[in-house]
């Protein structure tokens, strides 16, 4: 992926000042802290400017024409032979510190030149160029294969005027590549260089992703590639699995010496780990040291413990100690100090403890059975319900004429003799 591949702008080409999401701009880019900031009266820009071609191949080259660049111009800029094409980096101030710290002998005298800002003829031409590097790739490798040449081609590289291809190769020792370069000429008809880099270099122009799921740093920030020893796994305690321990490019990774030089200030904190524990019980050996748990793990080297003993450093010192006068302790277990776990002081108010907390069951409510309830009470008589009967046929309006017969009837019952309310009053009659 490259900058060519965005279709936006006028014209085609990079139009997100170098942050584009196809993965070419990504590549040991440099955010510009200084570009908000004015320079003092008087004072001329810098005249460097920093270029990127393709993957992480950079170089400075001078602005003579004093044209205004920002980041993620194209520009054609000078090459031997003829021109190339590239895309702005690095300007200003920022660019004055980076030649300071990767090309401290750098000669602006000596400097090549940017010509002007890329024209669409250009690009398309660089466009064109980007197309056939993979196709020529595949090609220059069945060349080497048939000519029995123990290389591996892995990156080509096409100038932006189309008349030099470079071929990156890897290879284990010198390799005689006279014959290879002249098939190479004759059928692609262009000028050929060849160029020898390492596993890292390599890894870093293809980039990849890392196994802690990021990309390399070597293709993202990574610049200086240090030798990576056998003695930094060894100082932070991680096993010598090659497997786990290489890269992408088959070597140590690079990340093994971000945190080195903390892990040897840690280990200065505890005892050389190569002295013995003489105790009654046998000798033990040192197995590995925590140095986040500030412990050291001894084992018995004659087979009478096989569990590992965790020991503080003070305790291992007060061992070493009673070594040098001569004594013995009876066994490494009476020095491994108990730690008390202390319960959080909180109270479960919600219930956040409870695993079953989201897994209520409800139960159904049962329906009142009425047979039972009609069991227990006692029935009544039938005259009390015939009367209920005619008191609510009563209570019904009924028919008028109905009504009328019903008064009579009453007044009738009361005209008979023996009627109590026909009696006089037996008082009155006294007096």
């Amino acid at each position: 992926m490259s900058c060519t591949n965005c279709g936006s702008g006028t014209p085609n080409g990079c139009k997100n000042n170098g942050t584009c999401s196809s993965g070419g701009c990504n590549k040991l880019e440099v955010y510009d802290w200084l570009a908000n900031i004015a320079l003092p009266n008087g004072q001329a820009p810098y005249d460097i400017v920093e270029i990127r071609f393709k993957n992480s191949r950079k170089s400075f080259f001078k602005n003579t024409n004093n044209t205004s660049l920002q980041v993620g111009d194209v520009v054609v800029v000078e090459a031997s032979p003829g021109t190339d094409v590239g895309v702005v980096s690095v300007v200003g101030e920022l660019a004055r510190i980076q030649v300071k710290k990767k090309a401290p002998g750098f000669k602006a005298s000596e400097a090549r030149k940017i010509k002007s800002i890329a024209a669409q003829e250009d690009i398309d031409r660089w466009i064109k160029a980007r197309s056939l590097e993979k196709e020529v790739m595949f090609s220059s490798r069945k060349l080497a294969v048939n000519l029995n040449l123990q290389m591996k081609i892995s990156d080509v590289e096409y100038q932006g005027d189309l008349s030099k291809a470079t071929f990156y190769y890897t290879a284990e020792g010198r390799v005689d590549f006279r014959q290879l370069i002249r098939d190479l000429a004759s059928e692609f008809k262009i000028r050929i260089e060849m160029k020898q880099i390492g596993s890292r270099q390599e890894a870093g122009r293809l980039g990849g992703i890392g196994s802690c799921g990021r990309e390399l740093c070597c293709s993202t920030w990574l610049t200086d590639f240090r030798s990576v020893s056998t003695s930094a796994a060894r100082y932070q305690q991680l096993s010598l699995n090659p497997q786990k321990l290489s890269g992408q490019c088959g070597k140590l990774k690079c990340c093994l010496n971000y945190e080195l030089d903390m892990y040897m200030d840690a280990l200065k904190a505890f005892p050389k780990g190569d002295l013995k524990l003489r105790t009654e019980k046998g000798t033990a050996m040192h197995v590995k040291t925590d140095v986040f748990k500030q412990e050291m793990w001894y084992a018995y080297d004659d087979g009478k413990g096989s569990t590992l003993v965790p020991l503080k450093p003070e305790r291992v010192r007060e061992i070493i100690r009673q070594n040098k006068d001569g004594k013995k302790p009876f066994d490494l277990s009476d020095f491994i100090e108990t730690v008390e776990v202390q319960k959080p002081d909180y109270t479960n108010v919600v219930g956040q403890d409870d695993l079953k907390r989201f897994e209520h069951t409800f139960k159904k409510k049962k329906k009142p059975n009425n047979n039972r309830k009609n069991q227990g009470k006692k029935k009544k008589p039938a005259h009390t319900s015939a009367k209920a009967k005619d008191g609510n046929q009563r209570k019904k309006p009924g028919n008028p004429n109905q009504k009328r017969r019903n008064n009579n009837n009453r007044k009738k019952k009361q005209e008979q003799p023996g009627n109590k309310t026909n009696k006089p009053n037996q008082k009155n009659d006294a007096k």
